[in-house]
């Protein structure tokens, strides 16, 4: 028995979807210029994190006396990756002229910040060895602990956030997301020694603050009480505060923007 389709069959099945594009906008891409690809900024995720942790990621054979040049080769090789894709990203979401001009200055802006981040890490670092007695050494935090890992993708992805970068910052987030089982929205602020212990089930929404040396287990959801009014809670502070030097355990439920966990409160369980 022949398995090949007749041709006026395939030819009725081709208008058939492209029928199915023209009637539902709202999952079709078509005239509308390119998007920020999620393959791209994956790429881009890993080689920032091989410039964020020299010798880790990536060349792992570093040496002292190439390290300008190599840095610099990586440098480049971002700004032109990560320019494309926030370019694109910001032609989706505004039709101005100057948008290459606009993702130009937000990425020299955004490499700029990569010190301070690797400031910040390096403490995020250290919350986990203090935190955990079962990490041998802070190397097997930085390769293998994906609390670690879904945190300084965050980080990475905040910066993006916080210059108005629609699109890149949501895949970043949710790469880590898809291999870590760690949500945490990139428009968190996160202060520094930020320690996330296990880390499935992890859910860290948009408008959450974390304050200084916070620990998180696994489980804990820092969520919305009621999302039913939909987009016109854009911009509201929906998710709690947590206060410096606050730990939660697994399983807990901490909702609403109005919720303050103060300072060194341990196992909060549930917002009432």
């Amino acid at each position: 028995m022949s398995n090949t389709t007749p041709v006026s069959d395939f030819s009725e099945l081709v208008e058939s979807v492209i029928g199915s594009y023209l009637a539902e906008p709202k999952t079709r891409h078509i005239d509308a210029g390119e998007l920020a690809n999620r393959d791209g900024v994956v790429e881009i995720v890993h080689l920032l994190r091989e410039l964020l942790f020299p010798g880790y990621f990536g060349r792992q054979d570093l040496a002292s006396s190439t390290l300008k040049y190599h840095v610099g080769e990586l440098l480049l090789d971002i700004r032109e990756k990560l320019t494309r894709q926030v370019h694109n990203a910001l032609l989706h979401a505004t039709t101005g002229n100057h948008a290459l001009t606009r993702a130009e200055q937000i990425v020299r802006d955004y490499l700029a910040e990569i010190p301070k981040l690797r400031a910040i890490l390096a403490t995020d670092v250290q919350a986990a060895f203090d935190g955990d007695p079962a990490a041998a050494d802070t190397d097997e935090i930085v390769f293998s602990y994906p609390g670690f890992f879904a945190v300084s993708v965050c980080r990475l992805a905040h910066e993006l956030h916080a210059r108005g970068v629609p699109l890149v910052p949501r895949i970043m987030t949710e790469y880590a997301h898809s291999v870590t089982g760690i949500d945490i929205h990139a428009g968190a602020s996160i202060d520094e020694y930020f320690f996330i212990d296990h880390g499935t089930g992890v859910v860290i929404g948009e408008t959450t603050i974390i304050g200084k040396r916070v620990k998180l287990y696994q489980g804990v959801t820092l969520g919305a009480l009621s999302t039913r009014g939909g987009q016109r809670l854009r911009g509201v502070k929906r998710h709690p505060t947590l206060e410096d030097e606050v730990t939660v355990y697994s399983g807990a439920s901490i909702l609403g923007g109005e919720t303050v966990i103060g300072k060194g409160v341990v196992n909060w369980s549930r917002a009432s």
